[in-house]
């Protein structure tokens, strides 16, 4: 099951289909059980940073794995509109394909994927590239100038 909240009515406003697109991009990730995805806003989110990471400045999305007593719950991924719809604008994205690339980073993490280690990034980074080509996506870490 994916559970979407929208917290930040900007999402849907910026994004009408916001739910949907989540959802697809979720579906997409095949999580093996339940998110959380909560559609919030830059001070919620820079306040769990801040609590939960140290970092008393918003990110544009967090994820926080459940524990393995809360099965079938996976976990909960936590995006702030502000920086995302900023980096979306300064990277010449679409908001919904930035967005589908934050969700499917998001449950990636979930399921164990980091990207501390180089060799752990590029593993990382290819399965979201084949994941949002499956979407007809692009390919995210593809500057403007590499096209």
């Amino acid at each position: 099951m994916i559970d979407i909240e929208v917290e930040a009515d900007a999402w849907s406003a910026d994004l009408p289909d916001v739910e949907a697109v989540v959802a697809r991009a979720a579906q997409q990730a095949a999580p093996p059980g339940d998110v959380v995805i909560l559609l919030t806003d830059d001070e919620t989110v820079r306040d769990l940073n801040a609590r939960f990471r140290g970092k008393d400045r918003p990110t544009n999305v967090l994820s926080f794995p459940a524990p393995e007593n809360a099965r079938p719950h996976l976990g909960d991924i936590v995006l702030a509109y502000g920086v995302c719809a900023a980096e979306a604008m300064a990277q010449g994205k679409p908001a919904a394909d930035h967005l589908s690339h934050l969700v499917i980073h998001g449950i990636l993490h979930l399921m164990g994927h980091d990207h501390e280690a180089d060799d752990e990034a590029e593993a990382m980074e290819a399965h979201e590239r084949t994941l949002l080509a499956a979407l007809g996506i692009p390919d995210p870490y593809l500057s403007r100038n590499d096209t």
